[in-house]
């Protein structure tokens, strides 16, 4: 009886508070601890989902409620244990999430259509949100800190396992590669650099918007934007880039050109906002003459003819150091490195398209004919040669295989047990009223069964 006449004085001042705000109460689906959580907040989640494209194993009405429930057990924790997130964390993944649905939706104006408010709007709600998502991560960090996983455990853990419950690991791949650069004759640097002076000069004679120029002649994929980039960190940026664009101070004024590994560009400031900036850029790569990439594909067609047959003791590794233009390889024996995994080990997804077509025909140790592709960093034209090191065919985990998978598995398991027993304790002290119509859902963990919930 006390936890509902709390429940009815509790109901009673938010009711009271939004309708001093808004003259209208919004409704509440949930109430945990002395926090509601309104049918628009889970609305609102539903749609962040479908826009982030972010799957939801079963019904969204019974899974995001839940899960905002949980999710304000740990914010509680936090206050306690007076968990803070740094504001340049934040933003910086506001600014990130907000960059990528302009690029998929395809303007801010779209942006702002799509979720019904205005970017600064969408910006302060999206703060909260990022900054209790850090928060709970946070507390369940501190949770699950001193998991340490031993050989011992794993091995225990692995035994465990039915055989065909073990996860499959895809077919793995070690390549190597060595790479050159066309060379880009002079005159066409000239030529790029005096057409990126002239854009510089009519905007400062007021004579076109930056931002047109870059819609018009920018190659890159800002342009659709008018070459807005978003707001980005240093480290977010190309070096050279980032040098130029953080010495901006004037949003009227146009950066000297900055020549980065992607190609040359001038800038303009748009906004700055702590360590995060925002600029538009027009960007111009000089062109590759067909006579430069045959040069260069004679060049390593020579040299893969002396690898193979060994002339000069010239071996695949000695070439990469001394010769490939690949600077993530050329000082590990031309091992491509998978930043993405931070492993040497590749799935075949995850190679670039051109490297994957050609591997997934050749033998361990073959090495390629010379091919044309696209460096993914600069999206420029280069040449090179690949030499398949390592094939691990696609198979069930093995521990003296794939030790470190199921080490990873046994650590996710550990913390998914630690912290389902710490939401299952912390359930028995906080109080939980569920509104009728939002009862019926198969939960993840009892809500509809503790003593706060039934004894309303």
């Amino acid at each position: 009886m006390k936890i509902k006449t709390l429940f009815l004085c509790l109901m009673t001042l938010v009711t009271l508070s939004l309708c001093a705000q808004n003259n209208v109460a919004e409704e509440v689906a949930w109430v945990v601890g002395d926090e509601p959580i309104f049918k628009s907040d889970i609305e609102e989640q539903y749609q962040q989902a479908l826009s982030e494209r972010i799957p939801i194993d079963g019904n969204p009405y019974c899974v995001l409620p839940e899960r905002m429930a949980v999710e304000k057990l740990f914010l509680h924790q936090a206050k306690i244990d007076t968990v803070e997130i740094p504001n340049s964390t934040v933003m910086q993944n506001v600014d990130a999430r907000i960059n990528y649905f302009i690029a998929n939706l395809g303007s801010r104006e779209k942006v702002e259509e799509y979720f019904r408010k205005s970017l600064p709007e969408l910006r302060s709600q999206m703060i909260d949100v990022v900054r209790d998502q850090f928060t709970v991560q946070e507390v369940q960090r501190n949770l699950t800190k001193n998991i340490k996983a031993t050989p011992a455990d794993v091995r225990r853990f692995f035994n465990t396992i039915p055989k065909d419950s073990l996860p499959n690991i895809p077919t793995q791949l070690e390549v190597k590669i060595i790479t050159i650069n066309p060379v880009i004759p002079q005159e066409e640097i000239d030529n790029v650099k005096a057409r990126l002076r002239e854009y510089t000069e009519k905007v400062n004679n007021g004579e076109n918007d930056f931002s047109t120029l870059a819609i018009l002649y920018s190659e890159d994929g800002s342009s659709t934007y008018g070459g807005e980039v978003g707001f980005r960190g240093r480290a977010e940026l190309l070096p050279e880039y980032a040098t130029a664009a953080f010495n901006l101070n004037d949003t009227k004024h146009v950066s000297k050109i900055v020549e980065t590994d992607a190609g040359f560009h001038i800038i303009q400031l748009i906004e700055k906002r702590g360590d995060r900036i925002n600029t538009r850029h027009i960007l111009l790569r000089p062109k590759v003459a067909q006579k430069d990439i045959d040069d260069a594909i004679t060049r390593l067609d020579s040299l893969r003819t002396q690898i193979i047959s060994g002339e000069k003791d010239i071996t695949f590794e000695k070439a990469a150091l001394y010769v490939s233009q690949d600077k993530d390889s050329r000082n590990n024996n031309g091992v491509m490195l998978n930043a993405k995994a931070h492993s040497n080990l590749f799935e075949m997804s995850d190679l670039p398209t051109e490297i994957a077509r050609l591997v997934d025909n050749m033998q361990v140790g073959e090495i390629s004919k010379p091919f044309v592709m696209v460096n993914r960093a600069t999206n420029r034209q280069q040449v090179a040669i690949i030499k398949l090191s390592k094939r691990i065919d696609s198979h069930r985990a093995d521990f003296a295989d794939d030790y470190q998978v199921l080490k990873d598995l046994y650590e996710s398991h550990k913390r998914e047990e630690i912290l389902t027993k710490w939401v299952e304790e912390k359930q028995k002290t906080t109080f939980v009223y569920i509104e009728e119509g939002w009862r019926n859902c198969e939960f993840k963990y009892k809500w509809l069964n503790i003593s706060n919930q039934t004894k309303k």
